[in-house]
């Protein structure tokens, strides 16, 4: 056998993908697009070094399938965004690859026609061209960082990156964190541990070097200055909740412990509401009024959040694909999500500002 076969025993087939390069001149920056992400990290920057008063929101569907679903939800969100922004900054969640337990989609990216066809390459593009739209709304947007090419390609439109449960014990997902231009929110363990999580905030805080791709799709060494803008995600596990006062206090004792800030982001989605949509308002409300009660550390919150609740499996027939339904995890439907933010800013238009002059910057 020739040392190809010996290599690629399980491989049928090497298709070619555009470099992040070429993507980009298919859809390049606009300059309304820079400055909205521009500004979304600096916000959020500031929101993290206690410069900014207001609550970072990360709020979306689960997945993006539907483009145009999606563009129609953040027009909606962008006006919302707009009435709430002197208490609440509002992030659009933008999640194109979905981690699988063991199978299903995989995201947009890696089957954007949603037929197993798996055209990455259209999916990078279409992704890339979302993503540009958003921007160009307004509305900065936030991620899940899984395939680490991904960033090369897609990167200069993010504004706030999330590792995964999955993957915040991996080192590659670490060292890739530590040269993320966007503040990043680590996952704790699906067992509710935060140890990883932990472990993970102080490795990306680090220079690394590692192998990985540049602009033009050659293989290059990548070596990175560090992430300082590394936190914290509650999101339940162990088949409990995590965000209550007990667990809260915990984590901050453990943030401490390592010398990090504490910095806490409460996903009110997946553990946290027993991946039932309709406890997430009541999980969003339990931590803004722990914060109307003095808690410090709580400095954002995110809600897996639809045109219409619920969630729907993808048929054969696209065709009978509701419209602004998640095709992955179960949402919160666009009435309950303005009720649930507006009742947020309500309680702590006048609250937050109070907290921040006593917040000890870290």
């Amino acid at each position: 056998m020739s040392g190809s076969q010996l290599a690629n025993t399980n491989v049928s087939l090497y298709a070619e993908v555009p470099t992040p390069d070429e993507i980009r001149l298919r859809c390049p920056m606009t300059a309304r697009a820079a400055e909205t992400v521009s500004a979304g990290r600096t916000v959020l920057e500031g929101i993290l070094d206690r410069a900014d008063h207001r609550l970072m929101v990360v709020v979306g569907p689960c997945s993006i399938h539907d483009p145009v679903a999606g563009l129609d939800y953040a027009r909606r969100l962008r006006h919302l965004a707009d009435e709430v922004s002197d208490t609440l900054y509002l992030v659009m969640r933008v999640y194109f690859e979905k981690p699988r337990t063991s199978v299903g989609w995989k995201g947009y990216i890696n089957d954007p026609r949603m037929d197993d066809s798996f055209h990455i390459e259209e999916g990078l593009e279409k992704s890339r061209s979302f993503l540009m739209q958003v921007a160009e709304i307004g509305l900065p947007a936030a991620t899940e960082a899984l395939d680490p090419i991904s960033p090369q390609y897609l990167g200069e439109l993010v504004s706030w990156t999330a590792i995964g449960a999955r993957t915040a014990e991996s080192q590659t997902h670490r060292e890739m964190s530590s040269g993320l231009s966007t503040p990043v929110g680590f996952k704790n363990g699906t067992d509710g541990s935060v140890d990883a999580a932990i472990n993970a905030m102080l490795s990306a805080s680090q220079p690394h070097s590692f192998l990985g791709i540049n602009e033009q799709g050659r293989i290059v060494v990548v070596r990175t200055r560090g992430n300082r803008y590394g936190h914290i995600v509650l999101r339940g596990g162990g088949a409990r909740p995590n965000y209550d006062t007990v667990s809260i206090l915990m984590t901050e004792q453990a943030l401490a412990k390592a010398k990090l800030a504490a910095n806490i982001v409460v996903d009110c989605s997946h553990g946290n509401s027993y991946k039932r949509p309709e406890l997430q308002p009541l999980v969003m409300s339990d931590c803004v009024n722990q914060i109307r009660l003095g808690n410090r550390s709580i400095v954002g919150l995110m809600l897996e959040s639809h045109i219409e609740g619920g969630n729907q499996p993808i048929p054969k027939d696209l065709s009978q694909l509701r419209y602004g339904c998640s095709v992955t995890d179960a949402c919160i439907d666009w009435a309950t999500t303005e009720r649930t933010i507006r009742a947020a800013r309500d309680v702590l238009k006048d609250v937050l500002p109070v907290r921040q002059k006593t917040e000890p910057r870290a």
